[in-house]
């Protein structure tokens, strides 16, 4: 009975170190996820293979926080500096983080989408906070090499000082 005992425990002590996950943190290779589009069309990382990928992921109701880096990295984009071919920008909606209800997070999306012409993606029970580690009621930044590593991260605003450094750095990514 003794050694049934001590192999349960030994599974559930592997189990939970095997589910346990650790924040995602620059150096780390960041797991994978599906979402869906308001169109119900559904993305994964793989979507975008062999580019650089910024993440943008936001609580609706801090949709503007990090308006000043959105802005940047679309300038850089307009300005040729980004390119198409090898790289993207998407947003994800933290919809378990906000009290507003789907059709409206949905209808700020979309303005989002329109004007930084991009995909937003919808997480509708916080399943990416989770699995990153990601701040919850905040904006959340992600910058993923074409490996999937992450470069940077920031968990909140994203600092003034910081946003030149974060766009200059997805543009030297493009050409590795």
């Amino acid at each position: 009975m003794k050694k049934a005992a001590f192999f349960f425990a030994a599974f559930v002590l592997l189990m939970g170190v095997a589910v346990q996950a650790e924040d995602l943190q620059v150096g780390m290779t960041a797991s994978d996820w599906l979402f869906e589009d308001s169109e119900k069309k559904v993305f994964s990382m793989a979507s975008w293979a062999g580019k650089v990928l910024l993440v943008n992921y936001v609580d609706p109701d801090e949709s503007d926080l990090n308006e000043h880096f959105t802005d940047a990295m679309k300038k850089a984009k307009d300005d040729g500096r980004l390119k198409d071919a090898t790289y993207k920008g998407i947003g994800i909606a933290d919809c378990a983080a906000t009290w507003k209800p789907n059709f409206a997070i949905r209808a700020i999306a979309g303005r989002k989408a329109r004007k930084y012409k991009t995909v937003i993606l919808f997480d509708y029970d916080g399943t990416l906070r989770a699995a990153w580690g990601l701040a919850k009621d905040t904006a959340n930044m992600v910058l993923l090499d074409k490996n999937r590593v992450c470069i940077a991260i920031v968990r909140g605003r994203v600092p003034e000082e910081d946003v030149d450094k974060i766009v200059q750095t997805a543009i030297d990514l493009q050409n590795e």
